[in-house]
């Protein structure tokens, strides 16, 4: 006797990574699926996020020490083990993660997604934070109005190639150290005694200025921010590390200058852990978000 097929739009579960940095009131009201990554913080290996997450005091301390802290990405069975859990209650997935130029996370996923026993789409965001947090935000949007599986991963990459992310760090120490820029350009910022303004440019950390003073970087960047908003309506978050009061100027500078184009209230937040161990502390960043009209 064969199996009926149930009527009506696939019912489609999201998946997305502890990096996309969203409010965990948010990812539980909408049921998204969280994959942790790691944090290894001298020999001791910590999930990101959760009651026993490693807190961002914990690990800006860590770094200003000189402790070692490195991160690692989900392995492929980890998101298989959530793959096949969802496919009690959902038809399809669409896993979306951090660029998969600066993690193998996207990677283990799609591993996972050839051998899960329903269609998985696995949507490389090449972004980071909230900026994928963004195309999560996207793609339950997407699911609210109906679509199957493949649009809502559309949706999803869509607002990602929309979203712009700018930051701003102390030192490129961090993520010389993590392999994310090259030695020579860290080197070269010491000696100049210059603050970095970067950008995620086609999933990759890549320079975008170079300022004075810590002062200077938190004009500079709200100068970017608003010329990236252009006379659009935007959701603006301010993410930071161990810089909370930097981070509480910039989100209000940026309130007085677009005005009525921000949408929502903007958010302001610590980074995660495993994208904080490659900034370090004093980072800030500001990532905005077109609205974009909704998929048909």
């Amino acid at each position: 006797m064969m199996a009926r097929r149930r009527s009506g739009p696939p019912r489609i579960a999201l998946v997305t990574d502890s990096t996309a940095s969203l409010p965990q009131d948010w990812l539980t009201a909408n049921d998204v699926t969280v994959v942790p990554l790691q944090v290894v913080i001298g020999a001791t290996s910590y999930d990101e996020g959760g009651p026993a997450g490693v807190t961002a005091e914990v690990l800006a301390d860590a770094l200003k020490s000189w402790t070692p802290v490195s991160t690692s990405r989900p392995n492929p069975a980890e998101f298989l083990a959530a793959y096949q859990a969802l496919a009690k209650n959902y038809d399809q997935v669409v896993s979306i993660h951090l660029s998969g130029e600066l993690s193998g996370t996207v990677e283990s996923a799609q591993i996972a997604a050839d051998k899960a026993s329903l269609p998985v789409f696995v949507v490389d965001s090449r972004q980071v934070g909230i900026g994928t947090g963004y195309a999560v935000m996207a793609a339950q949007q997407a699911r609210a109005a109906g679509l199957a599986g493949e649009a809502v991963a559309e949706a999803a990459r869509a607002q990602a190639a929309a979203t712009r992310t700018l930051l701003y760090v102390d030192t490129l120490e961090y993520l010389r150290r993590g392999g994310r820029v090259g030695a020579g350009a860290a080197l070269l910022g010491s000696a100049l005694a210059v603050k970095p303004i970067l950008e995620i440019e086609d999933g990759r950390v890549a320079p975008r200025e170079r300022v004075r003073t810590a002062t200077k970087a938190l004009a500079r960047l709200q100068e970017l921010a608003v010329a990236a908003a252009a006379d659009q309506p935007v959701r603006v978050a301010v993410a930071h590390l161990a810089n909370e009061e930097r981070a509480q100027q910039l989100a209000a500078g940026l309130c007085d200058l677009l005005g009525d184009r921000v949408v929502d209230d903007v958010f302001i937040g610590e980074i995660g852990a495993v994208l904080g161990a490659h900034v370090g502390p004093g980072m800030l960043a500001v990532c905005l978000a077109p609205v974009l009209a909704p998929q048909a």
